[in-house]
């Protein structure tokens, strides 16, 4: 259950970077990848210096799930935060959380050999169709505003929304990787946010410039990269810990929700029915997956022969070779 909180408080603070960006409408978006996750990555790693000095053996020994967990973290803030400037904040963080489940179930399946348990897909059934519902009512609001994107900008914010799930999928699994594996927390999310971090550089010092243009947009990347990104990698990290990549990028499906209660409350979106009924969705999804399940287990593990039930169901097991 600790890690399933932790993920769920990292979806939380994750879910207030769409209204952030709000107050800083002359920073571009890829600045605002850029300095939230490049500030917030290098960030990380400072802080886990220690502990990647002391691990840095075994870091080196895997450099390859490493540099792919970087490049993924350098990749996914231009993607995600290009996705809402293009197709609008609900769509844009509906299309990258809501499909990341699905892609991380597909790396853990072909490289870890993991079976779809009937509760994920159940679960995931109910957190897609409630994202889908989200991005229905964002549409269906963007239709009624005579400043509405084009549709080729809507689709390529689309794409690149999928990018973003993908690449989201793919550090997850590469942090899942690392810590199972034996390297802390704190390790593995420092060196590989700070090597995303260290690939983000170039991107802020070319786009970067309206960020100084004025105290609030200050403001406004200094908590992008301290609170969601700093802090919430570090919950995510914990997460990570505890329950596998794939039930964590699912119970990120709480993000897009709190992103568009947050547009309603602080921004003055209107959110219509069916945006509703999707957030209920999401919250099922997140109920399915975090009550304890009763199974057989549990009885076997009275006699000794199988460890009780995790609290978290996982993915699934690992397929027999």
């Amino acid at each position: 259950m600790t890690g399933a909180l932790c993920v769920l408080a990292a979806s939380v603070l994750w879910g207030t970077t769409g209204t952030a960006a709000t107050l800083a409408p002359q920073v571009g978006p890829l600045a605002i990848g850029a300095v939230a996750m490049g500030l917030g990555g290098l960030l990380q790693a400072l802080v886990a210096a220690p502990r990647i000095a002391r691990d840095a053996g075994r870091l080196r020994a895997r450099r390859g799930t490493v540099l792919l967990g970087a490049a993924s973290v350098a990749i996914y803030p231009l993607a995600f935060y290009t996705s809402m400037h293009l197709a609008g904040v609900a769509v844009g963080t509906v299309v990258s959380i809501g499909t990341a489940p699905l892609a991380s179930a597909v790396i853990e399946r072909a490289l870890d050999r993991r079976r779809l348990t009937r509760r994920w897909l159940l679960a995931a059934a109910l957190g897609l169709l409630g994202t889908a519902l989200l991005c229905v009512a964002e549409a269906a609001h963007a239709d009624g505003d005579t400043g509405a994107g084009s549709m080729a900008a809507t689709l390529l914010g689309v794409g690149l929304g999928l990018v973003a799930a993908t690449t989201y999928a793919l550090y997850s699994w590469a942090a899942h990787r690392l810590i199972t594996g034996g390297i802390p927390s704190r390790a593995a999310m420092g060196a590989v946010f700070g090597l995303g971090g260290l690939l983000l550089v170039p991107v802020l010092l070319a786009t970067g410039g309206a960020l100084v243009g004025s105290w609030s947009n200050a403001a406004v990347g200094g908590y992008m990269a301290v609170v969601p990104m700093f802090a919430g990698y570090v919950l995510f990290g914990w997460g990570l810990a505890h329950v596998p990549a794939s039930t964590a990028t699912t119970l990120s499906l709480l993000e897009p929700a709190v992103a568009a209660v947050l547009a309603v409350l602080v921004v003055g979106e209107r959110l219509p029915a069916a945006g509703w009924a999707g957030i209920a969705f999401v919250i099922a999804c997140l109920a399915v997956l975090t009550t304890p399940a009763r199974t057989v287990r549990r009885r076997r593990g009275e006699e000794g022969d199988v460890a009780p039930a995790p609290v978290v169901a996982p993915l699934g097991e690992r397929g027999t070779q």
